[in-house]
């Protein structure tokens, strides 16, 4: 959705309903730590407003989301007493009031009036005074403090910025957090190749070189030409580069851990796989199933309910793709509540998780074959050491070096050792991917 039509959404008669669930799921997000899409799914106020409004509020919800470090910041500065905000309710519900003002455009009068009238509706009569003073301070001043802001640090979690400088340097750190403010594009892979120019053409969607359909951002998946037939899937470009690293897998057998929710599960069956697709997750496994009934593959695919980390096969895989669990950093444009929700705690415990799922991947890999390993992390911690982490310890395992024309001629996205490493500002001309890694290994003997 454009910053025009959610203006125009926002100058309705009757628009405290939006207000009201954007506030729900800003609260499910930063107080109940409660994922955004899982929140979309969950809170009933979003649930039930139209279509067109449920568009404003995920903006708005995202937004806030993505630029809660300048929004902090500007409240703060216009608070009479520094410090003195202590309601998490007032809080989020100013929030919501400054990102419409700052960064969405809302005319002043409507944006203060819902905002004044949403404390109102959650029962802090008192404190409408106090939030129409700062918001009106707000529309005064905001102006010549957003230019005085360090968007790219300001924005980010410490350790998470720490973390980034550290595994490239200062500049590539700002870079990153820069991109991460970005809204991401909407990708799509086609089932069926053959049909890939029309799906171009009835989404307005232009193609990149790897073979990813985007399209601008916005509207509701759902509802485009193709979705409910099962043509097509949401899979951002980066996401679909490792599946790849396999060549032709026409006919092909792959074990693939940590499928769902399956995205790679479809585009590998989509290519004449068979695939056995394993999760823990029995939940995470019904929403993968569901989806490929909707493209029409299930008849490719085994679901195996099953810690990845302890499956045995029948006989030694030829070709293992693990996606493995981490702190979806890489994805933070399309996932803005990741930047509250994942602290460095969350990364120490996530890489024991890789490392048990990588070495159980190259035990069971038959000799000859190969390994495809990635995770949507920026932090090397969850990338590029586990891979040599697993080499150093492990006589049996090479790497093999990804090509160039592998992923659409863009050589910029592979590292020095012959690993992909997708940084978000990475083909930012067409919109930017998310942040991501692959390391391809083979099994000598």
């Amino acid at each position: 959705m454009s910053v025009e039509e959610a203006h125009q959404q926002t100058t309705s008669a009757d628009n405290m309903a939006a207000r009201r669930a954007a506030l729900a799921l800003l609260e499910s997000v930063l107080i109940q730590k409660q994922a955004l899409d899982q929140a979309l799914d969950n809170v009933s106020t979003f649930k039930s407003l139209p279509q067109r409004d449920r568009g404003f509020v995920r903006m708005l919800v995202a937004t806030t989301l993505r630029r809660l470090g300048q929004i902090d910041d500007l409240i703060e500065r216009n608070l009479e007493r520094p410090g003195s905000l202590k309601n998490h309710t007032l809080a989020n519900i100013l929030r919501l009031g400054v990102t419409q003002i700052v960064f969405m455009e809302v005319p002043d009068h409507a944006s203060v009036d819902t905002t004044v009238k949403l404390v109102e509706g959650a029962g802090m009569e008192g404190q409408k005074g106090f939030a129409n003073a700062v918001l009106r301070n707000i529309t005064r001043t905001y102006k010549e403090l957003v230019s005085r802001q360090d968007e790219a640090r300001i924005n980010t979690p410490e350790w998470l910025l720490k973390t980034w400088i550290a595994d490239y340097d200062l500049r590539l750190a700002a870079e990153i957090a820069t991109a991460n403010l970005a809204e991401a594009p909407l990708d799509i892979t086609v089932k069926d190749a053959e049909t890939k120019a029309y799906w171009g053409n009835a989404l307005k969607a232009s193609e990149l070189s790897t073979g990813t359909l985007r399209r601008p951002a916005g509207g509701a998946v759902h509802e485009l030409e193709g979705f409910d037939a099962g043509a097509w899937w949401v899979q951002d470009a980066a996401a679909a580069l490792p599946a790849k690293l396999f060549g032709p897998l026409d006919g092909a057998h792959v074990v693939e851990m940590c499928a769902a929710p399956g995205g790679k599960t479809a585009q590998m069956a989509s290519m004449g796989a068979s695939v056995i697709a394993l999760d823990r997750s029995a939940q995470r496994l019904k929403r993968l199933e569901e989806n490929l009934q909707r493209l029409g593959l299930s008849e490719r695919v085994e679901v195996v309910a099953v810690d990845a980390a302890q499956w045995k096969a029948p006989e030694a895989p030829q070709r293992i793709l693990l996606d493995a669990p981490c702190t979806a950093t890489g994805t933070i444009r399309r996932h803005p509540d990741i930047l509250h929700l994942k602290t460095a705690r969350d990364m120490e415990s996530l890489i024991d998780v890789q490392a048990r799922l990588l070495d159980n991947a190259a035990e069971i890999l038959g000799v000859g074959g190969v390994l495809v390993y990635c995770t949507c992390s920026l932090q090397r911690a969850e990338g590029e050491a586990q891979i040599e982490r697993i080499l150093a310890a492990r006589g049996d395992l090479q790497r093999v070096k990804i090509a160039g024309s592998e992923i659409g001629d863009y050589a910029e996205l592979i590292d020095a050792n012959g690993d992909l490493r997708i940084l978000p500002f990475h083909l930012a001309p067409h919109g930017g991917m998310d942040g991501f890694y692959a390391a391809r290994l083979t099994k000598t003997g």
